[in-house]
């Protein structure tokens, strides 16, 4: 890139990012849509995951920390509601708990994130320490995988509704309320993106944010497929699924 590019061609960049490097083509993901994994390894898989999930709040807060002007906290700041919600029954994470209830984990476990992998800690926490340490701009692009979740989201529900018979609707309600939340985060970080990576060197560092988040995504995977599918070597610690069968 040796000028820079018009805010389609950025566009263009950005996707072709999740084209090649979205986790949806991760052999871990391709097991679970395929009907392939037990339910010891969907509870590892929703149990590591809410690691994830319970962080998202805190990654928001710490971007919505360093915008300036009110129009941006304004609009940064319903991500945080959507995850948290106004009270203890809803929102994001509580959903999540419901999909971890539902797949037969004791609450008190999950929220106490004592089995969770310590890669999959390192990849979320790199997230967060990201976003507090790169640019506005970068931390915002890294949230850009967003553009690529919707359809991922609707073939995980029908693959897994059709192949998992010990989930319904209900368990996967977590997914219905991201498939309009997603697509209206990913427009209005887009458009800043676009607005404001002028530059090649801004728009040079919003194609590598994005890597970057699209990397944390794709690890977390490694993580429980080397745990729990193949060689199936999980640290000390680390969530057992014998232990609740």
């Amino acid at each position: 890139m040796n000028a820079p590019l018009s805010a389609e061609q950025l566009e263009a960049g950005l996707r072709k990012v999740g084209e090649e490097r979205y986790h949806d083509k991760h052999p871990f993901h391709q097991l679970m849509n395929a009907g392939k994994l037990s339910k010891g390894q969907l509870q590892a898989w929703a149990l590591n995951r809410f690691y994830y999930q319970a962080m998202i709040p805190i990654k928001d807060a710490a971007i919505l920390s360093r915008m300036e002007h009110a129009e941006l906290r304004r609009a940064w700041r319903q991500r945080i509601i959507d995850h948290d919600g106004d009270n203890a029954d809803q929102g994001g994470i509580r959903r999540w708990i419901a999909l971890t209830d539902g797949l037969g984990l004791e609450r008190a476990y999950v929220e106490s994130l004592q089995g969770v992998l310590p890669a999959t800690r390192f990849a979320v926490e790199a997230y967060v320490h990201f976003v507090r340490e790169r640019s506005l701009l970068e931390a915002i692009a890294s949230s850009l995988t967003e553009m690529f979740s919707q359809s991922t989201i609707r073939e995980r529900v029908s693959s897994m509704l059709a192949r998992y018979d010990f989930l319904n609707v209900d368990v996967l309600a977590y997914f219905d309320k991201r498939l309009t939340q997603a697509p209206r985060d990913a427009d209005f970080a887009l458009n800043y993106v676009k607005r404001e990576a002028r530059t090649v060197q801004d728009q040079k560092a919003a194609i590598a944010a994005l890597e970057f988040k699209c990397a944390v995504l794709w690890s977390q995977l490694d993580a429980l497929y080397y745990a729990y599918v193949t060689p199936a070597f999980r640290p000390p610690g680390a969530f057992n699924p014998e232990s609740v069968a």
